[in-house]
């Protein structure tokens, strides 16, 4: 099954995904932005958390079939990790940002098994860093990483060529173009904002600068 329609039109209609092209959001990193994603509201949708958890079990299945532990990326990928490690009978550890300044100070949380065949759970796709950083972590834990997978990427070509250079797969349920087009067809955007979007997209970090 192709899961990409379906988790557009839900992200749209919960708001995990808002679409302001005449009043930018401004991002952390200080990019404007008339797109804001927030998938850990989907948590809160029932509908809209088992339609992902079916997702990304099928992204698993289809693309990683000898998946043999489900690792999160803090903080947003450990609840999407835990449920379809739930929903797949598997092993779950996650991976902070940063090692805890106390304690065993851990970077990696959960049972480290070296050799072990780890697919990585992401909430959302942006240039790639922090995803990537976390993969860096695991692989010098110990583990073999098949692949990552994650709700929705904007599709930065800065993002693919991180990704290619990290020799990481990376599938996604859903994507910019593809919920642009799901966005217009349902009226949430107007045909004549469809510019702007495309225009964002090629050069973000420039965008109304």
């Amino acid at each position: 099954m192709n899961y990409t329609k379906e988790v557009a039109l839900s992200l749209l209609k919960i708001e995990a995904v808002r679409l302001r092209p005449e009043e930018p959001f401004k991002w952390a990193s200080g990019w404007n932005s008339p797109i804001y994603c927030d998938n850990r509201l989907t948590l809160s949708f029932p509908e809209s958390r088992n339609l992902i958890r079916d997702g990304l079990v099928d992204l698993i299945k289809t693309h990683y079939p000898s998946c043999e532990c489900i690792a999160g990326v803090a903080t947003a990928g450990i609840p999407q990790g835990a449920i379809i490690a739930d929903n797949m009978n598997l092993p779950m550890i996650y991976v902070r940002p940063k090692p805890k300044d106390h304690g065993m100070q851990n970077l990696i949380e959960g049972k480290i098994t070296k050799g072990q065949k780890i697919v990585v759970v992401e909430d959302l796709i942006s240039t790639g860093g922090s995803s990537l950083k976390a993969v860096e972590a695991l692989k010098e834990g110990g583990f073999e990483i098949l692949g990552m997978i994650g709700i929705f990427t904007y599709g930065f070509q800065i993002a693919a060529q991180n990704f290619q250079e990290a020799g990481v797969a990376l599938h996604t349920l859903c994507n910019y173009d593809e919920l642009i087009k799901e966005a217009v067809a349902n009226r949430y955007v107007k045909e004549d904002q469809l510019a702007t979007l495309s225009e964002w997209r090629k050069n973000p970090h420039l965008w109304k600068k």
